[in-house]
Protein backbone atom coordinates (compact mmCIF):
# COMPACT_ATOMS: atom_id res chain seq x y z
CA UNK A 1 0.00 0.00 0.00
CA UNK A 2 1.29 2.92 -0.88
CA UNK A 3 1.43 6.25 1.51
CA UNK A 4 1.29 9.61 0.49
CA UNK A 5 4.16 11.16 2.48
CA UNK A 6 7.02 11.72 0.87
CA UNK A 7 10.65 11.49 2.76
CA UNK A 8 12.91 14.13 1.69
CA UNK A 9 16.71 13.46 3.29
CA UNK A 10 18.05 16.84 5.02
CA UNK A 11 21.27 17.17 6.37
CA UNK A 12 20.11 16.26 9.82
CA UNK A 13 18.06 13.18 8.72
CA UNK A 14 15.10 12.54 6.90
CA UNK A 15 11.51 14.79 7.36
CA UNK A 16 7.97 13.87 6.01
CA UNK A 17 6.18 15.85 3.15
CA UNK A 18 2.60 14.98 2.72
CA UNK A 19 1.75 15.11 -0.64
CA UNK A 20 -0.96 17.74 -1.32
CA UNK A 21 -3.68 17.53 -3.97
CA UNK A 22 -3.12 20.30 -6.88
CA UNK A 23 -6.58 20.91 -7.55
CA UNK A 24 -6.49 24.42 -6.27
CA UNK A 25 -2.93 24.84 -8.18
CA UNK A 26 -5.18 23.90 -11.34
CA UNK A 27 -7.85 26.44 -10.15
CA UNK A 28 -5.48 29.01 -10.15
CA UNK A 29 -3.64 28.31 -13.44
CA UNK A 30 -6.91 27.52 -15.43
CA UNK A 31 -8.71 31.24 -13.95
CA UNK A 32 -5.87 32.53 -15.55
CA UNK A 33 -6.35 31.47 -18.75
CA UNK A 34 -10.15 32.18 -18.27
CA UNK A 35 -9.07 35.98 -17.52
CA UNK A 36 -6.89 36.61 -21.02
CA UNK A 37 -9.65 34.60 -22.59
CA UNK A 38 -11.97 37.17 -20.92
CA UNK A 39 -10.33 40.46 -22.07
CA UNK A 40 -9.73 38.94 -25.69
CA UNK A 41 -13.29 38.32 -26.08
CA UNK A 42 -14.47 42.16 -24.55
CA UNK A 43 -12.04 43.40 -26.47
CA UNK A 44 -13.54 41.77 -29.59
CA UNK A 45 -17.24 42.44 -28.47
CA UNK A 46 -16.25 45.76 -27.80
CA UNK A 47 -15.57 46.53 -31.12
CA UNK A 48 -18.00 45.03 -33.07
CA UNK A 49 -21.06 46.41 -31.08
CA UNK A 50 -21.33 50.10 -30.53
CA UNK A 51 -23.70 48.97 -27.53
CA UNK A 52 -21.38 47.01 -25.78
CA UNK A 53 -18.56 49.15 -26.36
CA UNK A 54 -20.92 51.76 -24.64
CA UNK A 55 -21.25 49.96 -21.72
CA UNK A 56 -18.22 49.01 -20.87
CA UNK A 57 -17.24 53.12 -21.35
CA UNK A 58 -17.36 53.96 -17.39
CA UNK A 59 -15.80 57.33 -18.03
CA UNK A 60 -15.09 59.10 -21.29
CA UNK A 61 -11.68 59.95 -19.97
CA UNK A 62 -10.45 56.00 -20.19
CA UNK A 63 -13.32 54.91 -22.70
CA UNK A 64 -13.71 51.13 -23.13
CA UNK A 65 -10.52 50.12 -22.10
CA UNK A 66 -11.68 50.87 -18.43
CA UNK A 67 -14.46 48.78 -18.23
CA UNK A 68 -12.67 45.74 -20.24
CA UNK A 69 -10.13 45.54 -17.34
CA UNK A 70 -12.48 45.91 -14.59
CA UNK A 71 -14.72 42.80 -16.10
CA UNK A 72 -11.57 40.77 -16.98
CA UNK A 73 -10.85 41.32 -13.28
CA UNK A 74 -13.80 40.45 -11.89
CA UNK A 75 -14.58 37.35 -14.28
CA UNK A 76 -11.10 36.36 -13.70
CA UNK A 77 -11.50 36.52 -9.59
CA UNK A 78 -14.91 34.71 -9.60
CA UNK A 79 -13.65 32.05 -12.09
CA UNK A 80 -10.66 31.24 -9.42
CA UNK A 81 -12.82 31.16 -6.24
CA UNK A 82 -15.45 29.24 -7.92
CA UNK A 83 -12.36 26.97 -9.30
CA UNK A 84 -10.85 26.75 -6.23
CA UNK A 85 -14.31 25.27 -4.55
CA UNK A 86 -14.76 22.91 -7.10
CA UNK A 87 -11.18 21.71 -7.05
CA UNK A 88 -10.33 22.39 -3.16
CA UNK A 89 -9.05 18.73 -1.70
CA UNK A 90 -9.10 17.16 -5.18
CA UNK A 91 -6.17 15.66 -7.04
CA UNK A 92 -6.36 17.36 -10.69
CA UNK A 93 -3.35 16.79 -13.18
CA UNK A 94 -1.82 20.11 -13.28
CA UNK A 95 -0.63 19.33 -16.95
CA UNK A 96 -3.72 19.24 -18.35
CA UNK A 97 -4.86 22.20 -16.31
CA UNK A 98 -1.90 24.28 -17.76
CA UNK A 99 -2.26 23.02 -21.76
CA UNK A 100 -5.96 23.96 -21.43
CA UNK A 101 -5.01 27.44 -19.71
CA UNK A 102 -2.15 28.11 -22.63
CA UNK A 103 -4.71 27.42 -25.11
CA UNK A 104 -7.19 30.12 -23.51
CA UNK A 105 -4.53 32.34 -23.17
CA UNK A 106 -3.52 32.05 -26.93
CA UNK A 107 -7.49 32.44 -28.11
CA UNK A 108 -7.15 35.65 -25.52
CA UNK A 109 -4.45 36.91 -27.42
CA UNK A 110 -5.66 36.54 -30.64
CA UNK A 111 -8.70 38.77 -29.34
CA UNK A 112 -6.85 41.92 -28.47
CA UNK A 113 -4.99 41.63 -32.02
CA UNK A 114 -6.63 44.72 -34.12
CA UNK A 115 -5.81 42.49 -37.44
CA UNK A 116 -8.47 39.88 -35.34
CA UNK A 117 -11.21 42.43 -33.33
CA UNK A 118 -11.39 45.35 -36.72
CA UNK A 119 -12.62 42.48 -38.68
CA UNK A 120 -15.88 42.46 -36.75
CA UNK A 121 -16.10 46.24 -37.00
CA UNK A 122 -19.26 47.28 -38.25
CA UNK A 123 -19.04 49.10 -41.45
CA UNK A 124 -18.79 52.41 -42.28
Amino acid sequence: MASNVETRPTGGGEVAHPDKPEGPVAAAILAGGIGCLAMGVLTTLAEASTGVKDFLTFTKAVGPLGGKTILTVAIWLVSWIVLHIAYRGKEVESRRALSIALILIALGVVGTFPIFFQLFAPAE
